[in-house]
């Protein structure tokens, strides 16, 4: 940094600052346009973007289908952040908060919303019976690193993954800030996955649902072109672990839903059926 940064008594937003997100970030919360939410047949309507927080939830459902639950169909509708989607009147009216993922379920009396990645996972687990103990310490331990993701991965997504890819100019101080604590957290999980096949002991769970798409991303090199700089490979366990799950058949669909960039093959936009895979790489 050439000077420093002397913060105003009150802070004023620059409609011109922020980067590659500069033109949907405000704020304030609220709609900015109206624009009704699509609905198909199925009793659970996701609206999301195939972003990691989104990816749980995906392959939330398709573990679900791929283990039977058939009642666990769904529509899945892709909400472009970049077009601003997420300030749209339906999608406020379903999370306020403007962010990915949020579902509407209409499989029982009345419709429930949820937002939140992990709010949806755990209901999604209770309502099926799978993916989380129903008691005792085993369901304790998954809803531990279920909640350590959540209060985790802001600082891998929006703090190195934003100054190290998006800010419009790279500084070292919020560079090495970041990629010292993300790296703290890739060697808790490299720890833990000296000692247990899964994120939560043995059995493959929510957790492990939620901690993939994050930290599997990085070391799999597929999150901002850092698996490199940040050494990715010297965590083993972590990419063993990282492996594993991304071999799953479900996990390999459940990443393309609501995916739109990439290669063809690797994209499902949209989501309405199983044959929605058909030709794609999974």
């Amino acid at each position: 940094m050439n000077s420093p940064y002397v913060p105003p008594k009150v802070w004023t937003w620059d409609k011109e600052n922020g980067g590659q997100f500069a033109s949907t970030n405000r704020p304030i919360a609220g709609p900015t346009h109206d624009a009704p939410l699509p609905r198909g047949q199925h009793g659970f309507q996701l609206h999301s973007l195939a972003t990691p927080n989104g990816v749980k939830v995906t392959i939330m459902f398709e573990e679900l289908l791929e283990a039977g639950h058939t009642g666990a169909e769904y529509d899945a509708w892709t909400i472009n952040i970049s077009k601003g989607d997420q300030f749209g009147s339906g999608f406020v009216d379903l999370n306020p908060n403007s962010k990915i993922p949020a579902l509407w379920d209409y499989t029982g009396e009345r419709p429930v919303r949820l937002f939140e990645s992990g709010s949806i996972l755990v209901h999604l687990a209770e309502k099926f019976g799978a993916f989380l103990p129903a008691s005792g310490p085993e369901r304790t331990e998954t809803l531990n690193w279920l909640f350590w993701q959540m209060g985790s991965a802001p600082f891998v997504g929006g703090g190195f993954g934003h100054f190290f890819a998006y800010a419009p100019e790279k500084y070292e101080y919020p560079i090495n800030r970041y990629a010292m604590e993300t790296k703290r957290q890739l060697d808790v999980l490299d720890r833990l996955l000296a000692t247990r096949p899964y994120i939560a002991g043995d059995e493959y769970s929510i957790a492990d649902m939620a901690i993939w798409p994050w930290y599997g991303g990085l070391v799999l090199g597929r999150a901002y072109n850092a698996a490199e700089f940040l050494d990715a490979s010297s965590y083993k366990n972590v990419l063993a672990w990282a492996e594993k799950i991304d071999s799953r058949p479900a996990v390999k669909r459940g990443r393309l839903v609501n995916r739109t960039w990439g290669p063809d093959t690797e994209q499902v936009p949209e989501r309405h059926s199983a044959a929605d895979f058909a030709g794609k790489a999974v």
